[in-house]
């Protein structure tokens, strides 16, 4: 069985850092928390759980104090999380058979990481992270702000997730730092460029993401992963600008960089619908549903994408071509998925009224509810 240490840097988290501790119990032998400057109980509350804690004076750095918490543990194996991340019972269970059975030749764990969940428990959001890697290899968090953990050497890519559960954001935190290090007259790394831009996007600059996005698609280093995902962002951001038209040649310009992925397709499938050519948009939600899974992806997966949305809106598509049978399959597809979205549930009364109906139809005043993507 291998040792683990757990590492958190953290600053003022008195209301999730117990929950996030309680998760790991009886499954770290040693908890690092490097504090950052908290003036609230983090600290008193970490204590309840142990005795390693540092105070690590803040930067601006993400990398510098993750790789000071690193430095100080001392077991085979090194977990990181962040305060506001918690293992699931069953992902308990899972890490704990991992700790039991893993072999001491793997260098670096990945896992997958749970962002955002729907109504129903659904994952809507989730990418992998490497978690757990072995203290003796001396990897290095790489990155000012949305860090990187540099790892090489045997890898395992594990089922175990860690979830986050945040209850508040510095939303400016990130965006704040990016823009010293401009102020300051730092050139960035294509990486740095895309990470800038999705902040720009977030806080709904859209005309300087634009610019940010374009700025790392040209610089032509980018990972092609965050290639493929620059692309559907543009297309986000000239959509919210109102320029339909860019916005369908941004997601169109994903396919140079491989094959196209459900997200995509079905921006591209909306901007066909919003323009009434619904065979267009059909083909389009369809491309979304044959779409290879990427489940070992390292990006961003809005799962959405590839279950319930594009059945709910072929249902869209099926009905104004007149197929109503054909609408009401893939709302029930899509209603397996999300059995209480109000969309589906009014797609559901409508079409069997419909299918039930031996009159003529008068369509003029009725409509099926779709969802963009």
């Amino acid at each position: 069985m291998i040792s683990i240490s757990l590492c958190l840097i953290v600053r003022n988290e008195e209301d999730v850092l117990a929950r996030c501790l309680d998760s790991v119990k009886g499954i770290a032998d040693e908890i690092i928390v490097v504090d950052t400057g908290s003036i609230d109980r983090t600290k008193e509350i970490a204590s309840s759980y142990t005795s390693r804690i540092y105070d690590f004076e803040w930067i601006e750095d993400f990398a510098a104090a993750r790789n000071f918490a690193f430095g100080k543990a001392t077991s085979e194996y090194i977990l990181w999380l962040d305060a506001d991340d918690i293992f699931m019972e069953e992902d308990q269970v899972m890490l704990l058979e991992l700790k039991a059975s893993l072999s001491p030749e793997v260098d670096t764990v990945s896992m997958y990481y749970h962002l955002s969940k729907d109504e129903s428990g659904m994952v809507t959001n989730r990418l992998r992270r490497n978690r757990l890697v072995k203290r003796a290899r001396q990897f290095r968090w790489i990155g000012a702000v949305h860090e990187y953990l540099e790892v090489y050497g045997a890898a395992l890519a594990s089922e175990i997730a860690v979830t986050h559960a945040s209850t508040r954001h510095d939303s400016d935190r990130n965006l704040r730092i990016y823009e010293q290090r401009l102020a300051r007259g730092e050139e960035f790394s294509p990486r740095d460029l895309y990470y800038y831009a999705n902040e720009l996007k977030d806080h709904s600059r859209y005309e300087k993401a634009i610019l940010y996005y374009n700025r790392f698609l040209h610089s032509k280093k980018g990972w092609v992963e965050d290639n493929v995902a620059a692309c559907g962002k543009l297309a986000d951001c000239h959509a919210a600008l109102g320029d339909q038209q860019l916005a369908l040649e941004s997601a169109l310009s994903s396919f140079r960089y491989g094959s196209p992925r459900a997200d995509n397709c079905c921006r591209i499938g909306y901007y066909h619908l919003q323009s009434c050519a619904y065979e267009n948009a059909a083909f389009w939600y369809e491309s979304a549903l044959r779409a290879p899974r990427q489940e070992e992806a390292w990006s961003m997966q809005n799962t959405s994408c590839s279950t319930w949305l594009p059945h709910l809106q072929l249902c869209v598509c099926y009905d104004k071509l007149g197929q109503w049978l054909k609408a009401y399959e893939h709302n029930e597809i899509a209603r397996a998925y999300r059995p209480d979205h109000p969309s589906v549930l009014h797609n559901k009364t409508y079409l069997e009224g419909l299918l039930l109906s031996d009159q003529s139809l008068d369509r003029s005043n009725a409509s099926l509810s779709q969802t963009a993507p």
